[in-house]
């Protein structure tokens, strides 16, 4: 059984925020815990807009029941009526989130039979405790680098592996690849670009990063693989673009790396069309609709190409 950190997070902060609680001899100091379970958040960005919409919460909160319970008086249905008018207040005030936490503070102020300064100075106190607390310990991250780099290289090994068994196939009609790095390939990239856009979340000042361009990129050049394959699945017997086509997929396969060689490719594929144009016609059908799908198979090798001469690799 793996344990994460959010768990961590929660098995320390919890006893730890009661405890501080007690220290200022607090009323109902337990809850501070409460709040404290309720605010750990899995990223920096996450858990700060998460302490504001519970502390904005918690404020409108004690504005309505002092209306409603001081007016209708302390009765379940005060509460009833209160929760009509504050839910869609704090959807409202887009602080929806904070329902939860806001409403510990609630049954506190009904509990009580009558609100007073020190009652609000109590809640307010716990508040500050149990949500201070979950925001101490978001600050601490686990860098996430690492293991995006893991999912850079597998994707890179995939992409080789799937451009050489499509020079393989153009070759010499090798069909016996089970096509498993295609599958591996799209979970891979679903769990990277997850992944990444929590490491953006991680820095505050920060809005994007260069892994999450990364693998949104390598899907894009991935979709065009998948259009690749019914492709050069109607290319059959012996022809020298073929030929050509699964040399050119082959140096691909070797060149592929975060760094930006496109345009040496792309340049070689220009030349490589060139070559298709001033060759001599196609003399039956099937010679033309083998000639029609290689060029569309350029076309599609030189859109691969394009998306990643887009891609600016940086520090960033």
């Amino acid at each position: 059984m793996k344990i994460g950190y959010r768990t961590i997070k929660t098995a320390l902060g919890t006893p730890f925020a009661i405890w501080i609680a007690q220290m200022l001899q607090v009323d109902n100091y337990a809850s501070a815990g409460i709040l404290t379970i309720l605010c750990i958040q899995i990223t920096r960005k996450k858990s700060f807009l998460s302490a504001w919409h519970r502390f904005a919460a918690c404020f409108v909160a004690m504005g309505f029941s002092l209306v409603f319970f001081e007016l209708i008086g302390y009765h379940p249905l005060a509460i009833g009526l209160m929760l009509f008018f504050f839910i869609p207040a704090t959807v409202w005030l887009k602080i929806s989130p904070g329902i939860v936490t806001s409403s510990v503070i609630i049954l506190h102020l009904y509990g009580s039979g009558g609100i007073s300064a020190p009652l609000i100075w109590n809640e307010l106190v716990l508040m500050f405790v149990g949500i201070g607390t979950a925001l101490l310990l978001n600050v601490y991250m686990p860098s996430l680098e690492g293991k995006l780099e893991q999912y850079q290289r597998q994707t890179e090994d995939n992409f080789a592996v799937i451009l050489r068994e499509l020079s393989r196939f153009l070759d010499d009609g090798n069909d016996g690849w089970t096509g498993k790095e295609l599958t591996d390939t799209a979970t891979l990239l679903e769990e990277a670009k997850s992944l990444s856009f929590r490491d953006v979340e991680n820095h505050l000042l920060r809005t994007h990063n260069q892994f999450y361009h990364y693998f949104h990129m390598r899907t894009k050049q991935f979709e065009l693989l998948e259009r690749m394959l019914p492709l050069v699945t109607r290319i059959s017997g012996p022809n020298k673009h073929a030929k050509r086509i699964a040399q050119f997929f082959e140096e691909l396969a070797e060149g592929i790396h975060p760094g930006n060689t496109a345009v040496l490719y792309l340049q070689q594929l220009k030349e490589m069309k060139e070559e298709f144009r001033n060759d001599e016609l196609p003399a039956t059908r099937d010679e033309f609709e083998v000639r029609a799908s290689l060029f569309h198979l350029l076309n599609e090798i030189e859109e691969y190409l394009i998306i990643k001469r887009s891609f600016k690799k940086s520090d960033v």
